[in-house]
């Protein structure tokens, strides 16, 4: 939302952010922040307000649920307050809650929102076994259906996402497929630096790498499978790098198992980011086997695109159309063991020239499809066009 923010604001317009205390991926508030009734803060010149939320991210439905209702209170009942009014707003979901402060501001102010779509619920609930109730899973399908109504219009992120609207029932001339983005700026083809490779346990390996959130969705068990059946190949380690719920369980298969070939990194910021993906050998992207995720494109895909390696996409659908139709990479069936380390074996055998090539087609279809400028004027041409839709309407009430 940063990036969003600031390349509409460097077009000419006024923004600000509604928000609440960051505690992501952890549930811990980060360094700096306490719980208040209102906070204000300027960040990379773009002005955000903070309102009160209960910080969790834990595995707790009761505890997730109130982490995602004491926002939308919150910013229901102190946005319209907080915030100057606007002439329309970008509404980030997930969670479906935040329709709740949408709806509620969207008519105090009489202004439209337009609804941006990163992960699809209820399917998330359920693939991500949060949630298994079917009724209560109904309930949640019938609410997002009317945050749909009440949007003027939604912007979605892969080709799925729209399929999946348009069977719902969503006109579709309300449905605009706007990808995510990736700024060169923060991600980008580095040099890779020998004495941070030695002191990360990386030189003289064949290194494959995954960075991003440890959760349920990624399914990073599988990994851990496909490394004891590489254990033949001395030099291939898996090097994990981030965070997340499914941390300290990843660690202690890894040591139960004695997987000397796998390597947790921790948590970087993304600053750093380009060095370590400079000294991977592979990039992988997982998530588990589900239809939701065969119609999820993970951000890190972009990033992994502009950083010029080649791209190991273990899931099915848009995220490997992104990496094979860009000759990025190669794909296989997700929550497969087999099957993944079957295809780090082919890429540990393949000419140096070759994984060259995929890494530079990324690089490229990172600049040519996926640059932050183009996708966000989308975003910036739906805002324009809802906003003199609306005030039209007014006009002739």
């Amino acid at each position: 939302m940063q990036e969003l923010a600031q390349t509409l604001m460097a077009h000419g317009h006024q923004v600000t952010v509604l928000t609440g205390f960051p505690n992501f991926p952890s549930g811990q508030l980060h360094p700096g922040y306490r719980v208040q009734l209102l906070q204000k803060e300027t960040i990379a010149g773009v002005p955000v307000v903070r309102v009160p939320l209960y910080p969790e991210h834990s595995r707790s439905r009761i505890k997730r649920a109130m982490n995602y209702l004491s926002f939308a209170l919150s910013a229901a009942t102190l946005g319209g307050c907080a915030v100057s009014k606007p002439d329309v707003m970008f509404v980030y979901h997930p969670p479906l809650t935040i329709g709740i402060p949408a709806y509620v501001l969207s008519r105090l102010w009489r202004i439209p929102f337009v609804y941006q779509i990163q992960d699809m619920w209820p399917e998330t609930l359920s693939a991500t076994g949060m949630l298994n109730n079917t009724a209560v899973l109904k309930i949640i399908g019938r609410f997002a259906k009317c945050v749909y109504e009440k949007a003027a219009a939604i912007c979605v992120i892969s080709p799925g996402f729209h399929a999946n609207l348009i069977e719902k029932g969503v006109p579709a001339d309300k449905v605009h497929l706007i990808s995510n983005w990736v700024d060169p700026q923060a991600y980008y083809v580095a040099a890779p630096d020998p004495d941070l490779a030695e002191d990360l346990r990386l030189s003289n390996r064949f290194n494959v790498m995954f960075a991003g959130i440890f959760g349920a969705a990624q399914g990073l068990e599988v990994v851990l499978e496909a490394a004891k059946l590489l254990r033949d190949l001395k030099d291939v380690q898996f090097v994990l790098v981030g965070d997340g719920i499914a941390l300290p369980g990843l660690k202690k298969m890894a040591s139960d198992q004695s997987l000397n070939n796998v390597l947790f990194l921790g948590r970087y910021p993304q600053d750093r980011m380009p060095a370590l993906y400079a000294l991977a050998d592979v990039l992988l992207v997982h998530l588990k086997h589900d239809p939701l995720f065969s119609i999820t494109i993970p951000h890190k895909t972009l990033t992994y695109l502009a950083s010029g390696k080649p791209i190991l996409a273990a899931v099915a659908g848009d995220t490997a159309n992104v990496v094979t139709q860009a000759g990025a990479g190669i794909a296989c069936p997700p929550s497969d063991p087999d099957a993944l380390a079957e295809s780090v074996r082919k890429l540990y055998h393949f000419e140096r020239a070759g994984l060259q090539r995929m890494g530079m087609n990324g690089s490229q279809a990172a600049q040519n499809l996926y640059s932050r400028e183009h996708l966000v004027g989308n975003i910036e041409a739906v805002l324009q066009q809802v906003t003199e839709s609306s005030r039209n309407t007014l006009r002739l009430s």
